[in-house]
């Protein structure tokens, strides 16, 4: 019965319902913070208190006409084009440390000359690793399982893309990617063993990356104590908890957080999340953590209805796409809660930022494909398993029939 009513449920969707609505719900309470976060910032650079809003609006709109478009691509397209996909990202990831734009310290955008967003190729990059990693694993897969070799490529592949990442400097996004790698060599089957190893290396690397420079070993020791010198290496966190502190239960109210008033560095960006949980406290925080563990756990569902219907690609493709989503919004919560050292990411589907924005609403609508391209497979071959049961029922003579 419960089979049944699971079949019955779904039989008539062209697609999982709560995935889009929480992504959708995503993006619209990602504008409403926006907009409440950014006013007085806005009004102080620019005049109008409504500049970042009207921006981060034009971004919604673009993103979702974006993943609509992207929606009608077929999955296989992504499937033959992934070295291609992987070619891009390199290509674009050498070109802002050419000729990209320097924010805070930082070379991560480039300019296009008469479009108003400018291009954050990391994010760019997050996608197509996925998409090469999702090939990769469907054709390689056996040797994966058994081979060293097979098993370090596409590390290979992630640790020059993140040595170009470093250079930005963009340390979130190595985080990011070089965990979704791992975690999809995982799944894919690779041995526990050889996880535990490369684990050992990376926390040797990060520990000699962390003393080699001044500000990277200030970042972590104002991590581990940030009110140690709370008005300078430890300044973003402490007026971050600051504003979780404020919230309480139900928070302040919409629009009627403090810390927005030039206090928390990067409020509409980095840290929405703090604000959110200063105006609507911790149950809007939760209800914005539940959100995303619902989108994560549909699109782990995703991935898992297409392993079943023998579409590797798909599947892989899915459960990447739920890694980066996932992994990205968890790092970037437990940044603005202390947990974790100070990260440049931006909350998927919620902070301002366009290259950011588009890219999520593009991995929504690959898994939207993705869905719908298996759940028509699932009806072909429940349309023809009646006639192939028909042929193969044995006709009874007319003896037996007596």
């Amino acid at each position: 019965m419960k089979r049944l009513s699971e079949r019955l449920s779904t039989a008539h969707q062209p697609f999982d319902g709560w995935l889009l609505l929480s992504a959708l719900t995503l993006m619209l309470v990602g504008w409403v913070m926006v907009t409440s976060a950014s006013t007085e910032v806005a009004s102080g650079l620019t005049g109008n208190p409504f500049y970042f809003s009207i921006r981060h609006g034009f971004f919604v709109l673009l993103a979702i006409a974006t993943g609509y478009a992207v929606l009608w691509v077929p999955i296989g397209w992504w499937r033959v084009n992934g070295l291609l996909l992987l070619g891009v990202a390199f290509f674009l990831l050498v070109l802002v440390l050419i000729v990209g734009r320097e924010v805070n310290g930082s070379t991560r955008w480039l300019s296009i000359p008469g479009v108003p967003v400018n291009l954050q190729p990391s994010e760019i990059a997050k996608l197509c690793l996925i998409a090469y990693m999702a090939g990769y694993l469907e054709r390689y897969l056996p040797l994966v399982r058994k081979t060293w070799g097979a098993f370090l490529r596409p590390l290979l592949v992630t640790g020059v893309l993140a040595l170009l990442l470093i250079l930005e400097p963009d340390y979130g996004s190595v985080v990011v990617m070089t965990g979704c790698v791992m975690v999809m060599l995982l799944m894919a089957g690779a041995p526990m063993w050889r996880f535990l190893l490369l684990m050992v290396l990376l926390a040797a690397l990060g520990a000699l990356l962390a003393v080699a420079e001044p500000y990277r070993m200030a970042r972590l020791t104002s991590f581990s104590d940030p009110w140690a010198d709370q008005f300078a290496s430890g300044y973003q966190l402490t007026q971050a908890l600051i504003a979780y502190g404020r919230g309480h239960w139900f928070g302040l109210g919409l629009g009627n957080s403090v810390q927005k008033l030039f206090y928390l560095p990067e409020a509409h960006t980095d840290f929405v999340f703090a604000v959110i949980a200063e105006e609507l406290g911790l149950l809007g925080a939760m209800a914005v953590v539940g959100l995303f563990a619902l989108l994560v756990i549909r699109a782990m569902a995703v991935g898992r209805r297409a392993e079943l219907a023998k579409l590797p690609f798909a599947a892989y493709l899915s459960y990447g796409i739920a890694l980066i989503i996932g992994g990205q919004a968890f790092i970037n919560i437990a940044v603005s809660t202390g947990m974790l050292p100070t990260k440049g990411l931006t909350l998927p589907l919620l902070s301002y930022g366009g290259s950011s924005l588009v890219i999520s609403a593009v991995m929504v609508a690959l898994l939207l494909r993705v869905d719908i391209e298996t759940r028509q497979a699932a009806r072909r071959s429940r349309s023809t398993a009646p006639k192939t049961a028909r042929t193969k029922t044995p006709t009874r003579s007319q003896g037996e029939r007596a």
